[in-house]
C-alpha cells in the first residue's frame, strides 16, 4: 500500500532546540535537488514586500511567510507531528507505535509544495507553501515537480495500491500510473453525506473522515495490497461513529462504503464512504 496525504495548511513549529533539516535524509533521495531549488526560490521570493501577493497568501500570514527566508536554519521536527489539522488529527499519525508507525514510514507519503513527498517520520520546519504557488525562476509547483516525483513514486507505487486522499492540487503533481508494467491501482476517496436519501459531497467532515480512514488502514492487523482489500478494510468502519458536530452534537456514522471501477484509462476507481 502506498498511502498519500495531503499537507495542512496549519503547522507546528518544532521546539526551538531542535536540529535544523538535513535535506539528504529525507525520504526519497532523487527529490534533494528539487527540494534545495524550491526551497532557495522561496527563500527569495519571502523577503520580497510583494511576497504574500506572489504565494497567494492573506497578508495576516506575512510573519509566516518571513518566517520562509530562514528555513535551513529553522528548528525541524517529524512531519507527522509538523503538519497539523483536522486529517492529522483524526489520523493521529504523531501517536502511532510499533508496526503501525512502521507502517505509516514505509507506505505515507506526504505531498507537499517545498518536499515534494515525505514520510511521516522526516523531520521538516514548518514554513508556509501550498503546491497551487508559482515561483520567479521555479514556475507553477505542480508542474516543476512532475519529473522528480514521478521518477520517485513510480517504482515505489508499482505492483501496489495507491490509496489518495489528496486534493486535486497535489493531485496534478503526480498521478499513479494504471496501464503498463509499472502500473499500480489508484484508488481515489470521495466522502458523502446522506440525508433523505439524497447524497451529497462534503468538505471539512470529509477531511476528518479521510484521516479515520488513514488511521484504520495503518493500525488494523492486515496492510492492504490491492483495491478490493481497501474496500474491504473500510467496510470495517460500517456502524462507526466517526465524528460529533461541535454546533450540534449530531454525530455522523459511517453507513456504507464502496468501489466504483475507473470511468476511464489512466483515472483512479473511487472509494465512496457515506455518513449518515
Amino acid at each position: 500500500m502506498l498511502l498519500l496525504l495531503p499537507p495542512s495548511e496549519g503547522k507546528t513549529p518544532a521546539p526551538d532546540d531542535a536540529g535544523p533539516v538535513d535535506l539528504g535524509a529525507l525520504a526519497h533521495p532523487g527529490l534533494t535537488e528539487q527540494r534545495q531549488t524550491v526551497l532557495d526560490a522561496l527563500a527569495a521570493v519571502s523577503a520580497r514586500g510583494d511576497a504574500t501577493e506572489v504565494l497567494g497568501v492573506s497578508p495576516n500570514l506575512a510573519e509566516e511567510v518571513v518566517r520562509n527566508t530562514q528555513l535551513k536554519a529553522a528548528p525541524a521536527g517529524p512531519a507527522a507531528t509538523v503538519y497539523t489539522g483536522v486529517l492529522y488529527g483524526a489520523a493521529g499519525l504523531g501517536a502511532l507505535t510499533g508496526e503501525a508507525a512502521s507502517r505509516a514510514a514505509r507506505t505515507v507519503r506526504i505531498f507537499s509544495g517545498l518536499w515534494g513527498a515525505v514520510a511521516p517520520d522526516d523531520r521538516i520546519p514548518a514554513y508556509r507553501l501550498s503546491m497551487g504557488a508559482s515561483l520567479p525562476d521555479v514556475g507553477p509547483l505542480t508542474t516543476a515537480w512532475k519529473p522528480a516525483l514521478a521518477a520517485a513514486l513510480g517504482p515505489h507505487a508499482a505492483g501496489d495500491v495507491v490509496v489518495d486522499c489528496r486534493s486535486a492540487t497535489y493531485v496534478a503533481a503526480w498521478k499513479p500510473a494504471t496501464t503498463g508494467s509499472a502500473s499500480a491501482q489508484w484508488v481515489t476517496v470521495r466522502v458523502v453525506r446522506e440525508v433523505g436519501g439524497q447524497r451529497s459531497v462534503v468538505s471539512h467532515n470529509a477531511k476528518h473522515t479521510r484521516g479515520v480512514l488513514a488511521g484504520h488502514l495503518l493500525r488494523r492487523a492486515g496492510e492492504p495490497t490491492s483495491a478490493a482489500e481497501v474496500l474491504a478494510a473500510a467496510r470495517e468502519l460500517e456502524g462507526r461513529t466517526i465524528l460529533t458536530e461541535v454546533t450540534t452534537g449530531r454525530t455522523q456514522t459511517l453507513v456504507e462504503a464502496t468501489l466504483t471501477p475507473a470511468p476511464r484509462r489512466n483515472a483512479p476507481q473511487t472509494l465512496e464512504l457515506v455518513l449518515r
